[in-house]
């Protein structure tokens, strides 16, 4: 946890130094609280549910099928559910089937999530996004809140693509390359500076 930490105020330190745009963000959002989920199967699970929908409902969302789940989000716990008992929670029926194919294939597959933490971020994404309901934002959402890898710019989130426009001052969304373009001096941190765009707006993905 102390090395995390001091990743963190690193970040916040270089991320100042190279952009005017996000020092004062920093000053006034205050230090990163960013944390690492160790619970793979967890943070896929609540970034299945979180996907098109505002994170207000996907907390709402999550909390219901936690509950149905007596609080365990494992991969036996999740596959008990009823089809009716998804849909109470707000489960659709796309993301049942993307949570119970999940579900199946931890429990297959021995060690899977070991691999997966192991691995560089561009072998996270050759083991994950062959899983059905699986999409890069899907494995953004992974590698940083659930493996808290430092640089990841999920350039398919419209939080962090519209926080871009209003901090650049753009007339429009910033396209996947312009927003890698306007983020480069960003680098190694843009997992975190991604952090402040989605705080200074209000809310943060999967946050505490």
């Amino acid at each position: 946890m102390a090395d995390f930490e001091t990743q963190l105020r690193a970040a916040e330190a270089h991320l100042a130094s190279v952009s005017p745009h996000l020092a004062g963000m920093i000053a006034r959002v205050g230090p990163c609280t960013l944390t690492a989920e160790p619970d793979l199967f967890k943070v896929l699970v609540r970034a299945i549910v979180a996907q098109l929908i505002s994170t207000a409902a996907a907390r709402t969302i999550t909390g219901r099928l936690e509950a149905a789940v007596k609080g365990r989000l494992t991969p036996a716990a999740v596959l008990t559910p009823t089809d009716n008992e998804f849909k109470a929670c707000g489960i659709s029926g796309a993301k049942r089937k993307a949570i119970r194919g999940l579900a199946e294939h931890f429990r297959a597959t021995r060690g899977f999530a070991k691999r997966v933490g192991g691995a560089p971020d561009e072998d996270v994404r050759k083991l994950l996004l062959p899983l059905t309901g699986i999409g890069p934002w899907t494995v953004d959402m992974v590698l940083i809140f659930g493996l808290g890898r430092p640089d990841v710019l999920a350039v398919g989130d419209m939080g962090l693509r519209a926080g871009v426009r209003d901090l650049f001052g753009l007339p429009d969304l910033p396209t996947p390359k312009q927003l890698a373009e306007l983020t480069e001096p960003w680098r190694p941190y843009r997992s975190v500076a991604t952090w402040y765009v989605w705080r200074s707006r209000g809310w943060v993905p999967q946050s505490e």
